[in-house]
This record gives structure tokens, sequence and C-alpha cells, in this order.
């Protein structure tokens, strides 16, 4: 199983707008690191699952629109919400997976799952980037770390 973890692109402030959508920096960075990904062909991504905030569905959604996978709104990918629920959670589902969500959540999911401890980085993560992580026999490992800048 391969579990695709992607950071929101880059959001407005909340000054600048209180549902802090994408900026136009980070719909490009997204945008262009989805269809990089996409491109390459060796994606199997069969669901696509957002946090609900404006910015993480925007994310999804480009993604979706690249892969031509639905997207769906989730529980348990806010900001500061229990890892431990999808690190769970993903060792159930049957295909690969691809969450659009927020730090530090996404960093102590991926921390429970590389290193057996949240509070232990196991990854980088840059807004709009994307970070792969596969699960083998002897538990996941790290097979991909794109951040746009690269793209």
């Amino acid at each position: 199983m391969r579990l695709h973890l992607v950071q929101h692109g880059e959001a407005k402030t909340e000054e600048e707008d209180p549902e802090r959508p994408l900026t136009d920096r980070g719909t490009s960075d997204v945008r262009r690191v989805a269809r990089h990904v996409a491109a390459a062909g060796s994606v199997t991504i069969e669901r696509i699952y957002h946090s609900g905030k404006t910015r993480a569905r925007q994310t999804a959604e480009a993604w979706g629109e690249a892969l031509g996978v639905s997207v769906a709104e989730a529980d348990g990918l806010a900001p500061k919400d229990d890892p431990t629920i999808w690190a769970a959670r993903v060792t159930g589902e049957p295909g690969d997976v691809l969450l659009v969500g927020h730090l530090p959540h996404l960093g102590r999911l991926a921390a429970i799952l590389v290193a057996g401890n949240a509070d232990r980085p196991a990854v980088a993560f840059r807004p709009g980037g994307v970070v792969g992580l596969e699960q083998g026999d002897d538990g996941w490992s790290l097979f991909l770390a794109l951040p746009p800048d690269l793209v």
C-alpha cells in the first residue's frame, strides 16, 4: 500500500481572507506537482481525502483533476487532530490513498508510520509538495518527496 501525503499549497493569510484559500502561487505549485506526478504514470491513487478547510479542498481538487480521481472530505485531518486516527485507518484501506492536510498533523502522521513516534520527525513537508510512504513487510518507508521548487 502506498500513502501520499500532501500539505495544502500556499494559502492567503487570515487577514487577507478568513477562509484562507490558496494564493495564485499556491494554486500554481499544487497543479504543477500534481500534473508532474500524474504524467509519471506510476501513481495508482484510488481515493483522495482532505480536511474540509478551503485550502485543503482546493489542493485535493487539483490532485483529483490531474489524476482523474474523486475527492472527499474526511475527519481526522485538521492541523491538530490526533494522527493515530489515520495511522490506524490507512492500514485498512484496500488501495493507494492521497491525504491532503496540514502541519503539524501530516508530519506527526508520517513520523508515526515511519519512525513509530509522532514526536520524532521523519520527513520535511513543503506547501504544495507531496510525500510518498510505502508499506512493506517491515513497516513503512519513504519512497517519494517532491517539493514544488523541484518541478
